[in-house]
């Protein structure tokens, strides 16, 4: 099995990284940004990772715009999303530890939660700002829970998902999005108002 030092290598290696990502000066927001609201409750998941990784969920960050991203940049956001797709084995928290809900960093195989706690963890480490890398709770058409990672960025808020390589505009997906971290706190959680038909309604 290919471990997480391994699937992080696959896809930093010869890659310039410091300039992946600069961080613009602060402006409204871009209309194809999630619309979130107030401040809501944590995941159990989440709650539970923090106790145990209290220096990631403390992180507070000043108000500022979404970063603007190179081309080089979206290269390792593609990169970063097929690779940990294909190194990583999905299975569920049950048959990995035998319980629910446990969000960690997967070393060759893990759930939703864990594909997206290694690719955020991965472009941080190739100069995204904390604040632009967003775990996200949605739910599926068929009801299921999910997590995805959104990126936001000066066009406007991706998605990098276990289930798809391809990283889609949030409001091209189908998903139905609950909420998410909050910018401005790793510990913190803000509603999702989920507007995409007005969105897109505009765009037609």
């Amino acid at each position: 099995m290919v471990n997480r030092s391994r699937a992080i290598a696959l896809v930093l290696a010869g890659m310039a990284i410091a300039a992946s990502a600069t961080v613009a000066t602060p402006a409204p927001n871009t209309p194809y940004a999630m619309p979130t609201g107030s401040v809501t409750s944590q995941p159990i998941g989440h709650y539970d990772f923090c106790r145990a990784h209290r220096d990631e969920c403390s992180i507070r960050s000043q108000p500022s715009a979404p970063p603007t991203i190179t081309d080089h940049g979206w290269d390792i956001v593609r990169n970063v999303n097929a690779s940990v797709n294909s190194t990583i084995t999905p299975m569920t928290d049950m048959e990995i530890y035998g319980r629910e809900e446990v969000w960690a960093y997967p070393v060759d195989a893990g759930d939703c939660e864990d594909f997206v706690l290694l690719k955020r963890k991965m472009l941080i480490e190739a100069g995204f700002p904390v604040s632009a890398l967003l775990i996200t709770v949605v739910r599926k058409p068929d009801g299921e829970g999910h997590a995805v990672l959104t990126l936001r960025s000066s066009d406007g808020d991706f998605v990098l998902d276990n289930l798809s390589d391809d990283v889609k505009p949030w409001f091209r997906t189908p998903y139905s999005f609950l909420k998410r971290q909050a910018t401005f706190d790793t510990g913190r959680w803000v509603t999702i108002d989920d507007g995409r038909d007005v969105l897109v309604g505009a765009l037609r």
